[in-house]
């Protein structure tokens, strides 16, 4: 059985009022990367995603998820997201991803609850592959991503900020070759 459909919303998208669940399943499952994006940490809970599937991305360190069917994603729900924070996000996961509301399973009661979550813009991508693995991300990546995470934050609020691609894209090569910041795609 297929996952129901969901509508996707653009990640730069207003969003109605009032508090949100997120599910999240890549580096925001990690408290230090959620304070440095919307500077709290809100209460999250175990959640499997079903029928979708957590991929590596080629030339990135972040996860990406798509619908497959019979597969599960394990992250958790943010709960208690404001409007405000739910727009951060957005702007945090740019155009690579969009918004969709999915129902997911709580880890420590089955209990089922709606959640916006991130899913990857381009179903067809070839650079998809493979299982992501989120403690080889936080043995491996996680300093640096936090640090790239915290140059966009501080690059958002400049009236001409870098997308979080084009800083990504940016902080990897300076890592992979000190003294030349570029926009270049990277692979590694």
């Amino acid at each position: 059985m297929a996952p129901p459909p969901a509508a996707a919303v653009p990640a730069a998208a207003a969003v109605d009022g009032g508090a949100h669940n997120v599910f999240v399943y890549g580096s925001l499952m990690t408290d230090e990367v959620v304070r440095t994006i919307i500077k709290r940490v809100p209460p999250s809970s175990p959640a499997i995603l079903p029928n979708f599937h957590r991929f590596n991305v080629k030339g990135r360190i972040y996860p990406a998820i798509l619908p497959v069917q019979s597969k599960k994603v394990a992250g958790k729900v943010i709960t208690g997201v404001t409007d405000a924070e739910l727009h951060i996000l957005d702007e945090f996961e740019d155009v690579e991803y969009v918004r969709r509301r999915v129902e997911i399973t709580l880890a420590d009661t089955s209990l089922t609850m709606l959640a916006d979550t991130y899913v990857w813009a381009d179903a067809e991508d070839p650079n998809l592959y493979g299982e992501w693995d989120f403690e080889e991300w936080k043995r491996l990546h996680m300093k640096d991503f936090l640090a790239m995470t915290n140059g966009f934050m501080d690059g958002l609020e400049q009236p001409e900020s870098k997308s979080r691609v084009e800083t990504y894209q940016s902080f990897m090569q300076e890592i992979q070759h000190p003294g030349t910041t570029t926009t270049t795609q990277v692979e590694i």
